[in-house]
């Protein structure tokens, strides 16, 4: 009995840090799951996981040194092939929503709501990012500025198809349109599918690498989607885009907050 609790007292940290890589593997795996950088992941681990074992199993001195050797080449290797996939996570882990959002009043929300779904009536394709707490001026470089209030007419106008800027996406902040005619970085995701057109593949790229949100109205379709946190949800109706708006804008504002008052909440 002595000898078992002296063990468990050597060793009781051992279970804990197993727990710890065994958590932080399977988020890792979840997180990059579906990405091309996965793939390389894989097949790269296996080699050295492979070469590690026959070096150790056969005394191999030399490739046990190589290994050793180019750690840390590695390391950097895995940096540049997961820069994407490192820039989205440090994002989203430095992304503090309460402390501002592009629409903060349900009435401009009821706006771009009847703004969406007049251009889905219409059989206007559309892509219309809402910036929140990262800054999208780098993206909105790549179009051309507008820098006015928003109005549903305006929104309308450049999304009609016989306009140069219709095809590129169109930045709003503050109640503000930016900038249109903007080029948003495309999902290197495999794990999608294969039926989604440019502007839904440019609205979830741009909800991968910042905490804007990014509505698309599928010019083919007329069907309205909304892009958040590398997530799609598709085929909304008005009702869903309406409260999923809210939600995403006002109710996670609040909910994110500190200074969120319980009794509001109940």
């Amino acid at each position: 009995m002595a000898e078992t609790l002296s063990f468990i007292r050597e060793n009781w940290t051992a279970p804990i840090e197993i727990l710890i890589l065994s958590v932080a593997l399977y988020y890792i795996y979840k997180y990059l799951k579906g990405t091309r950088g996965a793939r390389i992941l894989i097949g790269l681990a296996l080699v050295v996981l492979t070469l590690t074992l026959i070096s150790q199993l056969l005394n191999l001195v030399v490739i046990g040194w190589l290994l050793r050797s180019f750690s840390v080449f590695l390391a950097i290797a895995l940096v540049v092939i997961f820069q994407p996939e490192l820039r989205r996570a440090l994002t989203e882990l430095g992304s503090h929503r309460f402390f501002g959002s592009a629409f903060e009043n349900r009435e401009t929300i009821e706006e771009i709501t009847d703004t969406v779904f007049e251009l889905a009536g219409k059989g206007f394709g559309a892509l219309i990012a809402i910036e929140r707490e990262i800054n999208l001026s780098t993206i909105a470089e790549t179009g051309v500025g507008v820098d006015c209030d928003y109005s549903k007419e305006l929104v309308l106008t450049i999304f009609q198809p016989k306009t140069v800027l219709h095809d590129g996406g169109l930045i709003v902040s503050n109640d503000r349109i930016l900038a249109a005619g903007c080029i948003f970085p495309l999902t290197q995701r495999e794990d999608i599918d294969r039926n989604l057109g440019l502007r839904h593949r440019a609205g979830l790229g741009l909800t991968e690498e910042s905490d804007a949100l990014a509505i698309v109205v599928s010019e083919e379709t007329g069907q309205v989607s909304i892009c958040h946190n590398g997530i799609i949800d598709r085929n909304l109706n008005v009702e869903k885009f309406r409260n999923q708006l809210s939600h995403l804008l006002l109710v996670e504002k609040y909910e994110d907050s500190p200074e969120t008052d319980p009794a509001l909440e109940a």
